[in-house]
């Protein structure tokens, strides 16, 4: 694949964390192919521009761990289950990526050769600088914690310049906007406005984890175009980071 660099991108590498639920599209359970193919899509622009990518991948499309745990199951039981879906969510992303022509490797915290790599991080920043899409499977490999925590850790291992969670909201917001359609959302929050808020988007482990390593977090919805949009250093999401204060959008 040829690389063509592009001026203008805000970040040289990123870290991107999908949800599992982003996979699903329109269905009620499951990965829908098109949209599959879409977001690769978007990850393959990035790639030919030079930019360096890894992805964490969520289970939740197939399997959520903390539910399976509220009716019963137990917790470390589920939680690997949820590691094991993240995979076969990962391995959907390969073949869409690579059938675009850009290679990939699949990364897991539990070990399993017969279809990925086990991470190691000297490893793993070897794919990004050979040009590979980097695809972090299995959370971090413990039970206990999120993939939202899986991606702080591999995003400050892996040196990235910013986390980019994707999800179905614009924002973090002020208030619920579901049941507030009034709530006004936040251009730019500090880790610590996030984490007294409780934001929903991501848990304090991995909000905590960011904030001692000073890396910063565009929270935007999953549309197409907006992960580009996000990396040449757009104004849409909320920014979560240092050297920031808590704006609501519009509002000075």
């Amino acid at each position: 694949m040829a690389v063509v660099e592009r001026s203008g991108m805000k970040y040289g590498r990123i870290l991107l964390k999908l949800s599992g639920e982003a996979l699903m599209g329109r269905e009620d359970f499951g990965i829908d192919p098109s949209v599959v193919v879409s977001i690769a899509q978007e990850i393959v622009t990035l790639r030919e521009w030079g930019v360096e990518i890894a992805v964490v991948v969520g289970g939740g499309n197939i399997f959520r761990g903390a539910a399976a745990a509220a009716r019963g199951m137990d917790r470390a039981t589920a939680d690997y289950m949820g590691m094991l879906a993240t995979v076969m969510n990962g391995l959907a992303l390969q073949d869409a990526i690579e059938k675009a022509g850009v290679q990939t490797r699949v990364m897991t915290g539990i070990e399993m050769d017969k279809v990925a790599e086990p991470f190691i991080r000297r490893r793993a920043e070897r794919h990004l600088e050979k040009g590979r899409v980097v695809l972090l499977v299995s959370g971090t490999g413990n039970p206990y914690f999120t993939t939202d925590t899986a991606a702080a850790l591999r995003a400050v291992e892996l040196h990235t310049d910013v986390l980019l969670k994707a999800t179905k909201v614009e924002g973090v917001y002020e208030r619920d906007p579901i049941s507030d359609p009034a709530a006004r959302k936040f251009s730019s929050l500090t880790y610590m406005d996030a984490l007294n808020m409780g934001v929903q988007v991501m848990d304090s482990t991995a909000l905590s984890l960011l904030k001692d390593n000073a890396l910063p977090i565009v929270v935007f919805n999953l549309v197409p175009g907006n992960i580009e949009r996000v990396v040449r250093g757009e104004a849409i999401g909320t920014v979560i980071g240092p050297n920031v204060r808590a704006v609501l959008a519009g509002v000075e």
